[in-house]
Parts: C-alpha cells; structure tokens; sequence
C-alpha cells in the first residue's frame, strides 16, 4: 500500500514529512484560497508560483500567510516535490451552499476545501487505490485518533463521498469510496507537542504560531480576538462573509463583537480544531 503524507502547513504533520520517511514517499498540501483582494497576497513572484503549483489563480488565503512559506521552505529541505492542490474558492463555497457559512454543526469547510482537492489528487494518482495517509495527532490526542478509528469501514478505509460526472437527467453521479487507512505516527511514538517544538528548534523551516483559518470557528472567542488583533484584514474577511451572507461562523457571537472586544490579557492557547486531519496541526 502506498503511503500519503497530508501536510496541513503546521509543525506536527510536517515533523511526519522529515522524521518518518516511509510517509515521505507521497506528500500533498491543500491550499485554502480566498478571490478577496483586500487580503490579497502581497509578494507577486511568490503568488505566481503558487498559482502554478496549483493550475489555479493564487490571490489570498484566509489562512496565515506564513504557511505559504512553510511549504516552500519544507519543499527545499526535504529535497522532494510537495503535490499543492486547491479547490473552489472560499467565496465560491459560501455561493455554492445558496449563501450559508460553515460553523460547528456544517463543518463543510474542511471537508470542502481541504478533503475535496486531496481526494481527487489521490484517485488521479493511485487510480482510486487505496492508500496509507498518515494524520498528525500527537500522543496526548488520543480522543482524535479513536474518533477517526470510529469512521473506519469494515476494512479498516475511511470513506469519501464525491461526484463522477452526470446521469442522463444531467444530476451529479455520487459514490461513496474507501480511499485511505489513517496512522498516527506521532501519536504511536508518544510524540507529544513539546517534542514536536523540539524538534523544528534551530531549523531553517518558517512556521505560523497557528495554521488554520485565521477565523476558524473551533476557536472559542478570545482566541478569535487574538487572532484579530494579529491579523485585522483577515479577520474583516470573515466580519464581511457574515453580514453578506446566511447566518454566522459560531452560534453564539458575531464576528464584529468579537473584534469589539476589549482584552488586555495576554493569550496563549495549545491548538484547537476539528477532527479531519487536514488543518491546524
């Protein structure tokens, strides 16, 4: 079975890249894109590489802009080709879904914009065989790793629903395929998040302090409002997508309070974030 490493631009899942070479083999990096040029990516030559890394038009992410630097940089040290894909836009999702944002109930984010644009990697590239893809949760994660053993099929494969083109009403053909067996090298090692940190000390490899969406709705709000204060266009981003559209990113406050909040506290929080394995580790 060929063996996958998913690299989600933060420390954990590219420790597995460099430490655990037998994951090394196939490496994939899915880039959330975002069409807004108020948050538009300011340096054009890295821009145009990254489009072409994708065959897509690179503007923006919503995520740190660091973690376009973290692929390059990890690309260069590990010597090997990382496979960048991208899906739809950000904007195009929210249309997509008739204008209702993602939140904790309709995670459709991630599984989107992230899961998406890796299975077809993955089924153009195995020929829908399929493979070992190793997932970055660490030895004190262990309610992550029964959480993915739950959604195993009988044997073993987690299971992706997509599209194969249409039927003769012109309706998309939807089929559910057994894609990939999780492993948790990390979290089999007794890896822990200070031995991850340990590990990255004094390598030439630039990484955010925190990978995912800058507004991503796993956060509780003072996180939100750190991340505010670090990255105020970003964070309008997701003011904007609210009042433009259905609903909001957390049930229980709006995006504009929370950057109205007045925190004078100094915050400092271990990752959180959904259980895809695809972003924030």
């Amino acid at each position: 079975m060929e063996t996958v490493t998913s690299l989600s631009g933060g420390k954990s899942s590219a420790m597995i890249a460099m430490r655990y070479k037998y994951y090394a083999k196939n490496l994939v990096f899915a880039l959330v894109r975002s069409e807004d040029k108020e948050i538009e990516f300011k340096d054009k030559k890295i821009r145009q590489i990254v489009s072409d890394k994708i065959g897509k038009e690179f503007i923006a992410t919503v995520e740190d802009d660091t973690i376009i630097y973290t692929m390059l940089d990890l690309e260069q040290s590990l010597g090997k080709k990382i496979n960048w894909v991208s899906g739809i836009t950000f904007e195009e999702l929210i249309v997509k879904k008739s204008g209702y944002l993602p939140n904790i109930m309709k995670r459709f984010c991630t599984s989107e914009l992230k899961m998406r644009p890796i299975f077809h990697w993955w089924y153009d590239t195995f020929n829908a065989t399929p493979v070992e893809m190793a997932i970055g949760y660490r030895a004190n994660e262990k309610h992550r790793v029964d959480k993915e053993k739950s959604k195993l099929n009988n044997k073993g494969l987690s299971e992706f629903k997509a599209t194969f083109g249409k039927n003769s009403r012109g309706q998309n053909k939807w089929d559910t395929i057994a894609w990939r067996r999780p492993s948790f090298p990390l979290f089999d090692n007794g890896i822990d998040k200070q031995d991850v940190n340990t590990y990255w000390r004094n390598k030439k490899i630039r990484f955010a302090e925190y990978n995912n969406c800058i507004g991503c709705f796993h956060r509780k709000a003072a996180f939100l409002k750190k991340m505010q204060q670090k990255h105020p266009k970003k964070f309008d981003w997701f003011i904007k997508m609210e009042s433009q559209n259905k609903g909001f990113f957390k049930k229980d406050i709006a995006y504009q309070k929370i950057k109205n909040l007045n925190f004078t506290l100094e915050l400092n929080f271990d990752s959180e974030g959904c259980d895809s394995g695809f972003c924030g580790f």
